[in-house]
């Protein structure tokens, strides 16, 4: 029995190998092997048997199929994790990255060392809602608002946030026209972002299943324009930002510095360049 496992995980991981590492493509047999027959590593480890019909085969193998064609695990199995939350996920919007898990455990740190009493906080470009839902859960007594230019991506969103039994105020709107949509009363403590920050240079050196399955609207910026949302998104925080407020983004690594710059010359404060845990530049935060 353990040998039938032995010689399909063998043949997954060698299939695999154009594509992934061995780590890498193990780490997604045994996700697989969770998600379709509930057989988890800790069953492996302990020898605890399986034993895989031709019907069972077939499901491997067209799975296989998929993650050879390049399509993310994530979207195979229609869910992701993020921070301890499963959420929805479609070509529709981006996966969520580690990294991002990083943004919002250092909004909730800062939010620990000086806490901001029923905080209004904003999420722009919120794809499957990731982050304000992460936000609202551990920050119950917060006013939370997500937005997004997608229909489709807002639907995920507003799915995840019911999923995770958390209230957000979703928003249909384009950032780059922000000065139509929102009143000059609506004003908030914290602003978060994850944009599009990836240039159209960028996309040769990026893996396949990223460019073939993941939405390019969330993903990419002009060559000319890198800085763009990050423009866009600290004028609109100089108009709807609580004096004091914080404004945090995930930004592209090559970008940091010119990022800092921008915030700095706009007349924020206190502009913090910070790594993530593979020591690239990838997140900012900044206040009034």
């Amino acid at each position: 029995m353990m040998q039938q496992l032995e010689q399909i995980r063998k043949q997954f991981l060698d299939k695999l190998a154009p594509l992934y590492d061995e780590s890498e493509a193990d780490s997604i047999f045994f996700v697989l092997l969770e998600d379709l027959f509930h057989y988890k590593r800790k069953d492996y480890l302990l020898r605890n048997p399986i034993t895989f019909n031709l019907a069972d085969q077939d499901k491997i193998n067209g799975m296989l199929l998929r993650l050879l064609n390049g399509e993310p695990i994530q979207q195979l199995m229609g869910s992701a994790w993020f921070m301890g939350i499963s959420l929805k996920v479609s070509s529709d919007v981006l996966i969520p990255r580690p990294e991002t898990e990083e943004l919002v455990d250092l909004i909730l740190r800062d939010q620990q060392a000086h806490p901001i009493h029923e905080a209004r906080i904003i999420d722009i470009g919120t794809g499957t809602g990731c982050i304000p839902i992460a936000l609202k859960k551990q920050l119950p007594q917060a006013t939370v608002f997500a937005v997004d230019v997608s229909k489709e991506a807002l639907e995920i969103a507003k799915h995840n946030a019911l999923q995770n039994k958390v209230s957000i105020n979703f928003m249909l709107t384009d950032i780059l026209e922000w000065e139509l949509v929102f009143a000059d009363e609506l004003t908030f403590d914290i602003i978060v972002s994850n944009p599009p920050y990836i240039t159209s240079s960028e996309k040769p050196f990026m893996h396949p299943n990223v460019l073939q399955f993941e939405p390019h609207l969330a993903l990419f910026v002009e060559d000319k324009a890198p800085l763009l949302f990050y423009e866009t998104i600290a004028s609109f925080a100089l108009k709807h930002l609580q004096p004091e407020g914080l404004l945090y983004f995930e930004i592209n690594r090559n970008y940091g510095q010119e990022v800092k710059s921008l915030l700095t010359k706009k007349g924020f404060s206190n502009v913090v360049l910070l790594q993530d845990m593979q020591g690239a530049d990838r997140m900012i935060k900044a206040s009034l």
